[in-house]
């Protein structure tokens, strides 16, 4: 082989090719290719010659670069500053942790076009899309650092993944099938992108979608999300009752909390009153986020009873409703929070220092 893929970039027509003019047998193939896919790197696959996994690594070399890896003061929350290979590029992952698994959160673009005032990948722009082997790669090293299984992938780091729509697909289909991870806990966040959304209603895996909303009406999110004045929310709910049909799924739809923007209780009347009328099966649910800080909006989050409150006026709507708890705030790793930084130097704390 000739041209350089990365390894998690690589089909698995690839891998074979590359295996057979190396003399390998056959069933290196099978071999080979669960090695990738299993939650270890690849030079601890002891079932694989040293010398193979070395040539593996040579041939196909990985996509991301590590720069800074940051913990939370619980532990239970692990973000990392990649560089990618390619062209220098920076993206975030982050793994959250409980128990008895772990849930992957990736990025589907460096930096994003959006532009939703109140999200620090928003504020800093838009550089490029992410390929599939750059976003399978970041579950693939997350699942590399931690003893849970991970079973939950949510599309919801930097960037809007359906205006990569195709990278993001492929890596679903990728993370379904060769991670063996559930169509339904495979979620794919979007800010109202209406052409993906009918996209997404027209695949055969039925993964879940997250709308973002942040407001009860176009008036207030034409300011938030800027993307609304081309997709207004009638358009937004239309394309998810759609994929709501087809796969017989409920939405979720998230809502950043802002104190004094979109936290009164005339406001939770009016988004309850909105959502009840949703034609889809199985309904809606809200998720009530509390905003988390980034340095380029002056906002705040709204007060934890006033949530409560709004979250009672949206279930009196029929809307069921949850206040979600934010973890990673400490570094800068919740949503809303993500956005490429270059690598400080050393020295730095231990609980940011990572060894490439």
């Amino acid at each position: 082989m000739t041209a350089m893929v990365s390894r998690y970039g690589a089909s698995r027509d690839e891998v074979a090719s590359a295996l057979e003019s190396w003399g390998e047998p056959r069933y290196r193939v099978d071999q080979v290719w669960s090695a990738l896919h299993a939650p270890l790197p690849l030079d601890d696959a002891t079932a694989l010659p040293r010398a193979l996994r070395s040539r593996l690594a040579e041939v196909f070399p990985s996509s991301l670069t590590p720069a800074v890896e940051s913990t939370s003061t619980d532990a239970m929350t692990m973000k990392w500053l990649w560089t990618c290979t390619a062209d220098d590029t920076q993206v975030e992952t982050v793994l959250m942790r409980s128990p008895n698994r772990a849930t992957v959160c990736v990025s589907s673009q460096a930096g994003c076009a959006m532009g939703c005032t109140f999200c620090a990948t928003g504020q800093a722009g838009f550089d490029r899309h992410l390929d599939v082997g750059e976003i399978v790669e970041q579950v693939a090293r997350a699942a590399h650092a931690t003893t849970q299984r991970v079973s939950n992938v949510v599309f919801m780091g930097m960037g809007e993944p359906l205006a990569n729509y195709d990278a993001t697909w492929g890596a679903v289909e990728r993370l379904h099938g060769d991670f063996g991870i559930s169509a339904r806990r495979l979620t794919v966040s979007t800010v109202g992108v209406v052409p993906g959304i009918r996209r997404l209603a027209a695949e055969s895996l039925p993964v879940t979608l997250a709308v973002s909303l942040h407001a009860p009406d176009d008036a207030l999110r034409d300011q938030l999300v800027p993307l609304n004045r081309r997709y207004p929310i009638a358009e937004v709910l239309d394309a998810a009752a759609d994929f709501a049909g087809a796969h017989g799924r409920r939405i979720t739809f998230e809502y950043a909390c802002i104190a004094g923007v979109n936290d009164r209780l005339d406001q939770a009347e009016a988004l309850g009153t909105l959502l009840r009328a949703f034609p889809g099966p199985g309904g809606v649910h809200v998720n009530l986020i509390p905003l988390n800080p980034t340095a380029g909006f002056p906002g705040h989050a709204a007060r934890h009873d006033r949530l409560r409150v709004f979250a009672e006026r949206l279930e009196g709507r029929g809307v069921t409703a949850t206040i979600r708890r934010n973890r990673g705030t400490d570094i800068d790793a919740a949503c809303g929070q993500l956005r490429a930084r270059v690598a400080i130097p050393d020295p730095l704390p231990p609980s940011t220092r990572m060894t490439p």
